[in-house]
């Protein structure tokens, strides 16, 4: 395992053998790469998942393995020659190739002309040294076969397979299709009319070298054929292919090898192509997949760790036209504290009541801030907002209402507002979302909060694998207030899970805030692993012991100590004084467990206690003369935010109900090797429109610096 995961990772032996120990020891990936930097040689989170990966495949790998010997034992073909090469194979495609020859068809040509006894006839075709094979074959005439060319034929079935099942002809098709494979596309003219299928007009009549195809295109194209709107194909030139096997195969020039020549035609298009082609597509998806979810991941973390105002009193509002716009006042932690709903838009048109309303309810709850949702009627109602003088300084937001829809018709949704309706919840979440995007976000599903292409083409246990990773780094490199945590954010804190959650948010309920750490461990079936893996993510306000709201493990609480002491000082004489810490020798602290990796950590977090990774909110006005596509005019500048991040640009929101492409070659005028490198999300930029097709509605970007 640890030759098979350095292989494929590059990383250091020693390091990948400590951090297999630590997995098999049941530790998180979060507190491996936090705590345990010397074992680890100082590998961070996403090293540690690659490891995680490779583990897994190589098990899964090795468990194939065993049930291919128990089948081959019971079917007592197992030799030890077999066994060896089973046992030694690299990877899942040279395990199925060594197994092919047995696995049990009753279905196939070629088991069918066994059963009519030409399995000896196939055996005296593939020895080449036959004269005069048309009286040879006549013997086979009986039974079912009723002639000469009945009996070739049957024998041609079994060579073919026997072509099919040889592991070089098989890896030398492989090569033929990793190097030379293109994949085209053909419109399905019954279907192109649809107004859908005009998406993918661009893929109608298409063709490009399978392994050089950008991940999106690729998912598009796959997409489309899904859909049932072109048919997709995978070549290579057939001619080379079976030149190749014919000159491994035929060693004579008679009757037998016109056969044989027969044979393998048959074999390469009927076995080998159509099985090795849809080999190769996969292998392409697999690419692909992981391409468009390393993508996601990255725009999911950027999200997640997106700006929070911070514990400061919100009205959100989610607006509307005919239903009117649901008005929520929260508190300082999102408590709801009062809800309505006003109808300042048509057909009710009663702004001048909904501004009153407004400013009277963001004086009476002393609101700080407003978060407006970005769907429908959000310009109008952020323009209305903005008409109102509040008595105080109120700062305006407009926040994205992705997949606020699904958390409001959640469990988790009825479980915190059991007597209110879906619009409130869905009001209440787009708030919470500007005061802690982390907070709120983690009790959505990540797939419906819209950062990624393609998330319904991909892998779904990849994608779910992926994400699920990405919220519990996000989680536990911010931590948690665990006094004021939801189940969801608790559930994601390093070796809690969801129902150990369950029982802290319960415990908490039942017998009040927890005033240290220590008191972690009076939860319900918390042990000391699971205090191990959590305590140092989970933090605690205004503590008696300052290191309970830091990042400083429990397990160093005497160290520091030890450090203040040696010093005449307390612990907390030591919180944010740069000049004392600054005289620490470190050296003088380091053990076998503990070297200066962990040290320098805790040095930097005595500095700066519990400081949030973030940064702060901005606020963000869009161009408020721009309402619709109609509005824009190739050459304006424009403000925008970036909504989502792909490998071939990003799309930016302008304030309209389409957003705008800014793709790879417009965002600078130098190559881009990496999108994220220029823009990340939520980034606020000026754009230049460079074209807009309104029948389409796509509008081209360009970054204007």
């Amino acid at each position: 395992m640890i030759d098979y995961i350095t292989t494929k990772t590059q990383l250091p032996e020693v390091s990948v053998k400590n951090t297999i120990e630590l997995l098999n020891e049941d530790c998180t990936i979060p507190f491996i790469s936090r705590y345990r930097k010397e074992r680890t040689g100082n590998l961070d989170e996403v090293q540690i998942g690659e490891i995680v990966k490779y583990k897994e495949q190589f098990e899964a790998i090795e468990k194939r393995k065993q049930v291919i010997l128990k089948t081959l034992e019971a079917q007592e073909v197992l030799t030890s020659e077999l066994k060896q090469k089973i046992e030694s194979a690299p990877n899942l495609a040279v395990l199925e190739d060594l197994y092919l020859p047995f696995k049990k068809s009753r279905k196939t040509k070629a088991e069918k002309a066994r059963q009519m006894g030409l399995e000896p006839l196939a055996k005296i075709i593939m020895s080449q040294n036959a004269n005069d094979l048309e009286s040879i074959a006549f013997r086979y005439v009986k039974g079912e076969v009723n002639a000469v060319e009945e009996a070739l034929k049957g024998a041609r079935h079994i060579i073919a397979e026997w072509i099919n099942e040889r592991t070089d002809i098989r890896n030398h098709i492989r090569y033929q299709l990793e190097r030379f494979a293109m994949i085209s596309t053909k419109e399905v003219k019954t279907k192109t009319a649809n107004e859908e299928a005009q998406k993918f007009k661009d893929y109608f009549d298409w063709e490009e070298h399978l392994g050089r195809i950008p991940s999106h295109r690729l998912l598009a194209i796959l997409r489309a054929e899904k859909e049932g709107f072109i048919r997709v194909k995978i070549n290579i030139d057939d001619d080379r292919a079976l030149d190749k096997i014919e000159n491994r195969i035929i060693k004579s020039y008679n009757a037998c090898a016109d056969q044989i020549e027969i044979a393998i035609k048959d074999a390469y298009k009927r076995l080998l192509l159509p099985s090795l082609s849809n080999e190769a597509l996969e292998i392409a998806k697999e690419k692909a997949d992981d391409a468009a979810i390393h993508v996601f991941a990255k725009n999911l973390k950027q999200l997640l760790l997106g700006s929070p105002l911070g514990e400061k009193r919100v009205m959100a509002i989610d607006p509307g036209f005919r239903t009117g716009c649901k008005v929520v006042c929260l508190g300082a932690q999102g408590q709801l504290k009062y809800n309505e709903t006003i109808y300042p838009h048509p057909p009710k048109s009663d702004s001048s009541g909904a501004m009153k309303k407004i400013s009277s309810l963001a004086d009476a709850y002393k609101i700080e801030a407003i978060a407006i949702g970005n769907g429908t009627a959000s310009r109008e109602t952020e323009a209305l907002i903005r008409k109102i003088r509040f008595k105080n300084d109120v700062q305006v937001f407009v926040v994205s209402e992705a997949g606020a829809s699904i958390y409001s018709a959640s469990k988790i949704a009825r479980e915190e507002f059991p007597d209110y309706d879906v619009t409130v919840r869905g009001s209440v979440s787009i708030g919470r979302r500007l005061q802690d995007p982390l907070a709120e976000l983690v009790k959505i599903d990540a797939k419906s909060i819209g950062v990624g292409q393609y998330q319904h083409d991909v892998s779904q246990t990849k994608l779910q694998n992926a994400l699920d990773l990405v919220v519990e780094n996000c989680v536990n490199a911010v931590g948690v207030n665990i006094n004021t945590a939801s189940k969801s954010l608790l559930g994601y804190v390093s070796g809690i899970g969801p129902k150990l959650a369950e029982n802290m948010f319960n415990y908490r309920k039942e017998q009040g805030v927890f005033l240290s750490r220590h008191d972690i461990k009076n939860v319900p079936r918390l042990g000391n692993k699971a205090f191990e893996q959590s305590a140092a993510f989970l933090r605690i306000k205004a503590p008696e012991n300052p290191l309970d709201d830091s990042a400083v493990h429990p397990e160093r609480y005497v160290l520091v100590a030890k450090m203040a002491k040696d010093l005449g000082k307390s612990v907390r004489d030591l919180i944010g004084n740069k000049q004392v810490l600054q005289n620490i020798d470190l050296k003088k602290y380091c053990t076998d467990s503990v070297g200066l990796l962990t040290l320098e950590d805790i040095l930097k977090e005595l500095e700066k206690p519990g400081l949030d990774i973030r940064e702060q909110a901005k606020v963000f006005t869009f161009n408020q003369n721009i309402k619709t596509i109609n509005d824009l005019r190739e050459g304006q500048l424009l403000p925008g935010i970036v909504n989502n991040i792909t490998n071939f640009g990003c799309f930016v929101d302008v304030g309209i109900k389409e957003s705008g492409l800014i793709h790879v070659s417009n965002l600078s005028d130098s190559f881009v090797k990496d999108v994220n490198a220029h823009v990340h999300l939520h980034q606020q930029i000026i754009v230049k429109v460079l074209e807009i097709d309104i029948p389409r509605k796509r509008i081209q970007l360009k970054l204007h610096k």
